[in-house]
């Protein structure tokens, strides 16, 4: 017992940081650490790390939404295309035998913390005021169906997708790139725990509560200072907590 508690304690810090202040799923860093440390199945694995997404993802929107770094209306748009191109995906990846990406999200996770250390997002709100609302439309809508799709095809990385997207592709100032990608990553999450449980059954009570106690308690912190924080401040945490969980999978799974 007192292992499972400390395994999903240090699975809640790191995907809660993860999920404040970058907009990660939470699948990325709960997933290998049940399989790994708690023998747990890869399906029951994802099925807690998406519920301990969801609410961690609503309680970040929450607090990014009330800080004014949030756009609803392209986020809506977005996750609208995210949710219907993952099952497009998903077709398209069950016509491909033998393709899995499993260390994908991983590895894009620890590139992704270098490239915001190394080349900081200072992009501000006015940035976007150029671009007409029907272009915004249309790039969100984009945007979604390529990350939709990718997610479906190789079955992870969405947060990361959407980040490097909004802030790389679209403009977006990082605070509310990461505000707009976990109001989305809030439905996706929610979509994909309620299809996981009703295919897999409910797993672990009392993993799936710690998991999503922990989450969430590190999330509000993390989105509560990721607001409060300088661009600066919160490029440089972005791109530490990226960094030092996507290093850390890779040698647990790698050495564990």
């Amino acid at each position: 017992m007192i292992t499972k508690i400390l395994v999903c304690f240090a699975a809640g810090i790191g995907a809660g940081l993860g999920t404040g202040f970058a907009g990660m799923s939470a699948a990325a860093v709960i997933s290998p650490m049940l399989i790994t440390f708690l023998g747990f199945p890869a399906y029951e694995a994802v099925g807690i790390a998406l519920a301990s997404d969801v609410l961690a993802s609503a309680v970040s929107a929450y607090t990014y939404g009330k800080s004014g770094n949030l756009d609803i209306r392209n986020g809506l748009v977005m996750m609208a295309a995210v949710l219907t191109f993952t099952l497009v995906g998903s077709w398209a990846a069950s016509l491909v035998p033998n393709t899995t990406m499993g260390s994908f999200s991983v590895v894009m996770t620890f590139l992704l913390g270098i490239r915001f250390i190394v080349r900081p997002v200072m992009a501000t709100s006015r940035a976007r005021e150029g671009v007409s609302p029907k272009k915004q439309m249309i790039q969100s809508l984009v945007s979604g169906m390529g990350v939709g799709f990718i997610c479906g095809f190789v079955g992870a990385g969405g947060g990361m997708m959407m980040l490097l997207l909004l802030t790389g592709v679209l403009g977006y100032e990082l605070k509310t790139a990461v505000g707009t990608s976990v109001f989305i990553m809030t439905f996706t999450a929610f979509t994909g725990a309620v299809s996981h449980m009703a295919i897999g059954g409910m797993p672990d009570l009392g993993c799936l509560l710690l998991c999503v106690l922990f989450t969430l308690f590190w999330a509000r912190v993390a989105a509560r200072f990721a607001n409060k924080a300088s661009a600066v401040v919160l490029n440089r945490a972005v791109g530490i907590v990226l960094t030092v969980l996507g290093a850390s999978i890779l040698i647990v799974n790698k050495f564990f």
